[in-house]
């Protein structure tokens, strides 16, 4: 059974939804994100890398870049350019890029369905992460912007959802700089919160996406807070963190591409030669297609020269939902063994590049010399990412890049 929560967002008014929407913090640097606010000074990016109201080179832990992005959020209200709405309602969420639509639901998870496994994960989190995340929240008290959830898709979720669309005006609806549309409407009528709420009910889990840093973060700031409040109900705001929810039929996971600086002193001759020990290997004529187009295909990319690479049989293990991804194969069959990549989170001679940025840019870094050798991936699928979640297993770092990203300041929870 998982809880699914309406609840009072501060949201922007009208006329000023898109200039305060942003992407969330972990897309760009600081000095991307000072660029941002100079062309738009009413972004969201004040509160996502508060650093940008700071002077160049402040710590980006220090308390005062917390406190800033606590004056920042709340300043957007006393400005009048957000408000909080009178009832909890869900919100509606569609997202359009390239002529795809993704319709999500924006409500409130709970901190105990996280810690009791309801709410499953697929990928590890890094301590020093969370930590400044957990400060972020615990001192806007809020939660500035969402989590990014999904659930297996169910006809009764999606048919309120149409219904609402159909009969209601949207709250918000336009087009972002990079051209993705953004539209949103409130979900206020109690039959129709009923209705979600019992539909979500129905479903035995629900799975973290994208933004498990976030996620982990949120739900300990719940606990912290339960230790300053012994004497808690469990229906306190703190009990709850703020999600976008997808059904899995409407998200696309892009590939997430691989690039090693070096051989470990191969010759590319040598190289190749060792990759054909456990791989099948076959150049790809100039001019032709190289992306993969199946499970279990890699193209390679080496010395001005695309390659298809297969793993030969009996070079892994088929049965196991980790090791059978691609990621986990290429990893485990040739970044390891033949170019020393033991463990790619904290390995500095391995980029991963976002499918998003396309396949010339593993040809730039190549043809640079930035980088000796790159991979294209076959994407992830959700049916894989939700396998491993309910295995309890973990994904290889990097195995999935979602988009488009969910923005900032659309939303805010408030924890008090």
């Amino acid at each position: 059974m998982a809880t699914f929560k309406p609840f009072k967002a501060v949201r922007p008014v009208k006329d000023k939804a898109r200039d305060i929407a942003s992407l969330p913090y972990d897309v760009m640097d600081s000095d991307e994100a000072r660029i941002e606010v100079k062309k738009n000074p009413l972004s969201f990016i004040h509160v996502e890398k508060p650093e940008v109201d700071l002077p160049l080179g402040t710590n980006l832990y220090d308390p005062a870049v917390y406190a800033k992005a606590k004056e920042n959020l709340y300043k957007y209200i006393s400005n009048g350019h957000m408000k909080q709405d009178d009832k909890p309602a869900f919100y509606i969420y569609r997202q359009t890029m390239d002529g795809r639509a993704q319709i999500g639901l924006v409500g409130l998870a709970s901190v105990d369905e996280y810690m009791d496994g309801t709410i499953k994960k697929h990928e590890l989190t890094r301590a020093e992460k969370e930590a400044d995340r957990i400060k972020h929240v615990d001192t806007c008290d809020a939660h500035p912007s969402p989590v990014f959830f999904t659930y297996r898709h169910q006809d009764t979720i999606d048919a309120v959802v149409s219904k609402v669309m159909a009969a209601k005006a949207p709250e918000y609806d336009f087009s972002s700089d990079d051209g993705i549309g953004h539209t949103l409407w409130v979900m206020d009528d109690m039959a129709d919160i009923s209705d979600i709420q019992n539909a979500f009910a129905q479903l035995r889990y629900l799975y973290v996406a994208d933004g498990h840093h976030r996620t982990a973060s949120a739900a300990k700031v719940g606990l912290i807070r339960r230790e300053q409040y012994p004497d808690f109900t469990g229906e306190e705001e703190f009990n709850f963190f703020m999600t976008v929810i997808f059904p899995d039929n409407q998200l696309k996971i892009f590939d997430y591409n691989r690039a090693v600086h070096d051989l470990l002193g191969n010759t590319k001759e040598e190289f190749i030669a060792k990759v054909k020990q456990n791989w099948a290997v076959s150049p790809v004529p100039a001019g032709a297609a190289f992306a993969p187009t199946k499970l279990h295909q890699v193209s390679m990319y080496l010395d001005g020269a695309w390659y298809f690479i297969s793993p030969k049989a009996g070079t892994w293990n088929q049965n196991d939902v980790v090791a059978n991804l691609d990621v986990s194969i290429l990893q485990n069959n040739l970044l390891h063994p033949i170019l020393g990549i033991e463990d790619p989170r904290t390995n500095h001679r391995i980029d991963f590049i976002g499918g998003i940025r396309g396949w010339g840019e593993l040809v730039k870094r190549v043809d640079s010399g930035r980088e000796a050798v790159a991979f294209a991936m076959f994407p992830t699928s959700m049916d894989e990412l939700i396998s491993i979640a309910d295995a309890g297993e973990i994904m290889p770092p990097k195995s999935t890049w979602f988009e488009p990203k969910l923005r900032s300041g659309l939303f805010i929870h408030l924890l008090k």
